[in-house]
């Protein structure tokens, strides 16, 4: 058996990030060979690494790319924002929007080692969340706005319009990313949502003791409040009473996606 010197294992230690004892079990096991030592330590950490899928990840990393006529939205999620706020981290997360914008969201498979190997060096449960690659339509534009808190992206939105001014078109990414719409229109938003909301609404309203003759009127306009709420287009831009359909110039939002953290 090969002898194990405290030299050999500081320097697996100081080129995996293990810890003395797993490091000196891996060069015993490896024969003293430090690259199967070093492969050793990984496939072990990423076995390791399965049994943290369970546990909450709702920190991370928002980045987004664009070159004008397409943008990518990438979300890695992670346990702690102490890692989200690496160097590390953050540069991954924008190397791997690059390459969405470049290839497709196919992209992102590529990346499987990288996060494997951020797995063994933060110990938490690192997962890809969201990515997507909306391309402009032939006439149409693009808007982008990423939200950057502590240096890393939080919030990135992404409009597309059709015979919208630029600033208007920003002025509604901006809005997306504060206001949080859950859709476009009220044509986006599935049927039985609506019902389960006007059950509710109904429910509060009679416990309330209003009429029953008033009810479907309370009812409806209660619902129609809960639209202003979630649907971009009725929302009021920036809070305010004019709602976004028509700040637009007679143009057309044709479509948003969002990614934040915890969304």
């Amino acid at each position: 058996m090969a002898e194990i010197t405290a030299r050999e294992v500081k320097a697996l230690r100081d080129a995996t990030g293990a810890g003395m004892m797993d490091a000196k079990r891996a060069l015993t096991d490896a024969g003293g060979d430090f690259e199967a030592a070093s492969q050793l330590l990984r496939e072990r950490g990423l076995a390791k690494a399965a049994t943290r899928t369970d546990r909450d990840n709702v920190e991370g990393v928002v980045a987004l790319s664009s070159n004008g006529s397409r943008a990518a939205l990438v979300h890695v999620k992670c346990e702690t924002d102490f890692s989200a706020k690496s160097d590390a981290f953050i540069a991954l997360v924008g190397d791997l929007a690059d390459a969405v914008l470049l290839d497709g969201e196919g992209a992102a498979a590529g990346f499987t080692g990288a996060l494997d190997d951020l797995k063994l060096s933060t110990k938490e449960n690192i997962e890809v969340g969201r990515v997507t690659l909306i391309e402009a339509a032939d006439g149409n534009a693009l808007d982008t706005y990423l939200h950057v808190q502590d240096g890393r992206g939080i919030n990135g939105v992404v409009v597309e319009g059709s015979g919208v001014d630029a600033e208007a078109l920003h002025q509604v990414a901006l809005h997306v990313a504060f206001a949080k719409p859950t859709a476009l229109s009220r044509e986006e938003i599935p049927a039985e949502m609506v019902e389960q909301e006007r059950a509710s609404l109904l429910e509060i309203t009679r416990a309330e003791g209003k009429p029953e003759q008033a009810w479907e009127k309370i009812v409806e306009g209660r619902l129609s409040g809960w639209y202003r709420e979630s649907v971009l287009l009725e929302q009021g831009l920036h809070g305010d009473k004019v709602p976004v359909k028509d700040t637009l110039g007679g143009g057309e939002i044709v479509r948003f996606d969002q990614v934040y953290l915890g969304g």
